[in-house]
C-alpha cells in the first residue's frame, strides 16, 4: 500500500530576453509560480499560464484562466536557485590561474623595466 501524498511537480524555465528563472510548481489545489524577477506584465503572466496549460505543465483548468481567479500563486523569490558546485570550483580554478598568471607577468614585466633602463 502506498501513502497518500499530495502529487507535486516542479518544471523550471529560462527566459533569456528578461534574464529570470522560473519555477512552475503543480499540486492538487494549486499552481506556484516563483520568479526571480518582477519582468512579467500581467497580460505575460496570463499568456504564461495558459500557454503552461496548453502544453500540459500545469492543469488544463487554468487554460481559460484570467488575472484574479483563485488557484495561481506568483512569488518573486531567489532562493530556489542553486548553483552547481562543479561550476563554483571550476570558476574558482580559472580564477587563480588567471591571478597567478597576471602576477607572473606583472613581475616580468617589472624585471624588464629594471633590467633595460638606462
Amino acid at each position: 500500500m502506498q501513502p497518500n501524498t499530495p502529487r507535486s511537480d516542479s518544471f523550471e524555465f529560462y527566459f533569456p530576453h528578461s534574464d529570470t528563472l522560473v519555477q512552475v510548481e503543480t499540486s492538487e489545489d494549486d499552481v506556484t509560480i516563483r520568479a526571480t524577477r518582477e519582468t512579467f506584465s500581467e497580460s505575460r503572466k496570463e499568456y504564461f499560464i495558459h500557454e503552461l496549460a496548453s502544453e500540459g505543465f500545469i492543469p488544463d483548468q487554468y487554460r481559460w484562466y484570467s488575472n484574479g481567479a483563485r488557484g495561481v500563486r506568483w512569488i518573486l523569490d531567489r532562493s530556489w536557485v542553486k548553483i552547481d558546485p562543479a561550476l563554483t570550483a571550476q570558476t574558482q580554478r580559472w580564477m587563480v590561474t588567471l591571478l597567478l598568471s597576471s602576477c607572473g607577468f606583472w613581475l616580468l614585466l617589472m624585471a624588464a623595466v629594471v633590467v633595460y633602463h638606462p
